[in-house]
């Protein structure tokens, strides 16, 4: 079990809440057990998990691309929960295992991935890994392949997921523990 206990979700009083946590369930990113822990604080479990949404749900970068990214930086992360998570409208849209595992090994000489996505993917890691990297030419490199809007959006979630990732990584959470809080209704 997580260091901080999920509430029961017949705890929550807060209708926005609760529709929170029923579209994380039905994204698959998070599930239940990371917003059942949020809910504690309410006003900021309902603005996080409104950001979180809105990094997968809006924007105009493939939620495919996004979903790989999101793992490798579990991944990066040591976060085992988020790790074991997979977004369900990914794997709809035809997102499989081996190329999410592709994005978080030697992705730069992987064909399945275009010059853009392995752009994307080293985005992600250079923010994590050395972000001093991270300079006006890699923002320049960006800029052939992606709008402005674009790259802001990348960013973002990426320094959303991550931090979510190493707060989830400090809790202890694991995928076990995920399952249990996602079937308790």
């Amino acid at each position: 079990m997580p260091h901080v206990e999920p509430i029961a979700r017949e705890a929550i009083a807060d209708p926005e809440l609760a529709e929170l946590v029923e579209r994380c369930e039905k994204l698959g990113v998070p599930d239940a057990l990371f917003p059942l822990i949020l809910a504690r604080v309410p006003g900021y479990a309902k603005a996080i998990l409104r950001a979180m949404l809105m990094s997968h749900e809006s924007g105009n970068v493939d939620h495919r691309l996004k979903e790989i990214v999101r793992v490798q930086l579990a991944r990066f992360a040591g976060d085992r929960y988020f790790s074991a998570l997979r977004s369900k409208r990914a794997q709809a849209a035809g997102l499989d295992e081996a190329t999410v595992d592709a994005g978080s090994g030697d992705y730069d000489d992987d064909p399945r991935f275009t010059e853009a996505e392995k752009l994307a993917l080293r985005y992600s890691d250079q923010m994590f890994l050395d972000p001093g990297k991270v300079d006006t030419a890699f923002y320049d490199e960006l800029k052939k392949h992606y709008t402005e809007a674009q790259i802001m959006e990348l960013g973002a979630f990426i320094a959303l997921h991550y931090g979510m990732q190493v707060f989830m990584r400090t809790l202890d959470a694991s995928p076990l523990a995920a399952g249990k809080a996602s079937g308790a209704r």
